[in-house]
């Protein structure tokens, strides 16, 4: 019996160390390093239609914008790996999307959506533009609307009040533990949804709806940079039959493609973070665990003695100091830079607010298009 005892303990052993190096494999490109993944979420879908206009519903727009975001993606970074929530049309629910992006290790969520406004709305008809949203707190009535018209699709589903940890989307003090959470990928989420909100605006000719942050659920348990965009209202006629193109798609997905070209090329080289396991709990990662600390970057000029939290506006990157002087950045205002890495990255401008920090961007954007504002905390970057 001990024979036989030992001779089960062995198999076990032989069958985790298989399935962990088989894991290892999944999870590791040709160069023994994890790929970067991207996680692409259509909203909605199956028994949810999503909001819905005289043409079309918002389930069906999004699925074929985020099909073509990922052709996008497929051939110009074919080293990166995509993911889908869904790719066609099934219901999948907010816990399990979260849980496809968390099992899949992703470094970055897009979740896609069509917004509109309550039919008493008298301005329904005509309410227009985009909006892209990253978790935070809802400092409006409207954001908070947009969050819980989101959040709601959790009702379709049996007893979601268990699921959902006695969360009600209809109730505004459930979104408290919104306001209690830290996100430590909150920065990297601004940053993308400011790429993706100016693509929308100045290549899909969406009118701005400005970047927001509000407490959706499945932005809160990704456990990665996350954003959510509204298109645009599919109330609106002319909007509808835009997103209802081919042509509108088009510009659409491409918008979203070109912003996260260039968050991709700003942080493919991050470290991954925490790798989760297949069978993740998502509910721990729903209540704010996230043991990944982001790497301290010491700011190497005089910003370094600023305390408290500061916005600035970083307008390149350099492999080699830049001269005084040089006339990549001259005229530019209080330039300062910090080391990151084998980069020297600079920054023009100090501001207490991330407002006045954005006034200051729309004047550099046109010398640095892909300039973007960032945070710093006693002198360091955030």
């Amino acid at each position: 019996m001990i024979i036989a005892m030992k001779k089960g303990i062995r198999n076990i052993i032989t069958l985790l160390l298989v399935v962990f190096a088989m894991s290892v494999q999944l999870y590791a490109d040709d160069t023994g390093q994890a790929p970067y993944v991207v996680v692409i979420d259509p909203g909605h879908g199956g028994k949810d239609s999503g909001c819905v206009g005289q043409l079309t519903n918002e389930k069906t727009i999004v699925l074929d914008v985020a099909s073509r975001l990922n052709k996008l993606i497929a051939d110009n970074f074919p080293e990166v790996k995509i993911v889908m929530t869904r790719d066609d049309n099934r219901y999948i629910t907010l816990q399990g999307r979260a849980a496809i992006a968390n099992n899949a290790n992703g470094n970055v969520f897009i979740s896609i959506h069509v917004n509109s406004v309550d039919k008493r709305n008298r301005n329904r008809k005509s309410i227009h533009g985009a909006s892209v949203y990253a978790l935070g707190l809802h400092k409006s009535e409207s954001n908070l609307a947009v969050a819980m018209r989101e959040n709601s699709v959790m009702e379709l589903e049996d007893d979601y009040s268990q699921a959902y940890q006695g969360f009600d989307p209809k109730s505004s003090e459930s979104y408290i533990i919104f306001e209690l959470s830290q996100n430590n990928h909150i920065n990297k989420s601004i940053e993308l949804a400011d790429a993706i909100q100016h693509e929308l605006v100045t290549t899909a000719g969406r009118a701005d709806k400005g970047v927001r942050q509000a407490g959706f659920w499945v932005l809160w348990a990704t456990a990665m940079p996350s954003v959510l965009i509204e298109l645009d209202f599919i109330c609106n006629q002319e909007a509808e039959r835009f997103m209802n193109s081919d042509k509108g798609k088009d510009k659409l997905a491409l918008a979203i493609f070109n912003a996260f070209s260039t968050f991709y090329s700003r942080h493919k080289n991050d470290a991954h973070g925490p790798r989760v396991g297949k069978n993740v709990d998502t509910s721990v990662i729903a209540q704010g665990r996230n043991d990944s600390k982001p790497a301290t970057k010491t700011v190497k000029d005089k910003q370094s003695k600023a305390k408290g939290v500061t916005y600035h506006v970083q307008i390149l990157s350099a492999r080699k100091k830049i001269p005084a002087g040089d006339r990549e950045i001259k005229g530019v205002p209080d330039v300062n830079f910090f080391r990151d890495g084998k980069f020297y990255k600079y920054y023009s401008g100090s501001f207490k607010s991330r407002e006045e920090a954005k006034k200051h961007l729309s004047k550099l954007k046109k010398r640095f298009p892909k300039a973007f504002v960032i945070e710093m905390k006693d002198g360091k970057i955030r």
